[in-house]
């Protein structure tokens, strides 16, 4: 006689409700027996996180749920750089947008007033493209 064995899986949820901008810390989160499509199954997955919307105590954590922590905050003066055939521009600008490193936002010109997209450096600037 031979037995199924079924894989046993672990999802990540939160121990309490978490706001939208937190920062994920290893109080905030457990697992729950139970495995869910994109959703996280290991706990160092997402500690150190930011929650992109208010996750609820028990519920599982999804992928597009949480991201890394932005370094860039709405109205926050940056550097911005853009770069051409060996050509180099640097001026300031005002993040119309919270994001974190990688993320593509909208960004003023403080000099022109005109409106640019970039993308977040790990230095906190914007790489500006055309």
């Amino acid at each position: 006689m031979s037995s199924a064995c079924a894989a046993l899986a672990d999802t990540v949820v939160p121990t309490r409700t978490i706001r939208a901008n937190a920062i994920i810390t290893e109080v905030d989160v457990g697992t729950k027996a139970g495995h869910v499509a994109n959703g996280f199954d290991r706990v160092t997955d997402v500690i150190g996180q930011e929650a992109k919307t208010t996750l609820y105590a028990g519920r599982p954590i999804l992928v597009d749920s949480i991201g890394p922590p932005a370094l860039v905050s709405r109205n926050q003066i940056v550097s911005l750089r853009f770069q051409t055939a060996g050509l180099i521009i640097t001026t300031e600008g005002r993040s119309l947008e919270r994001g974190g490193v990688g993320d593509r936002v909208r960004i003023m010109n403080l000099t022109s007033r005109a409106t640019l997209f970039g993308h977040i450096q790990p230095d906190g600037s914007v790489q500006v493209q055309r």
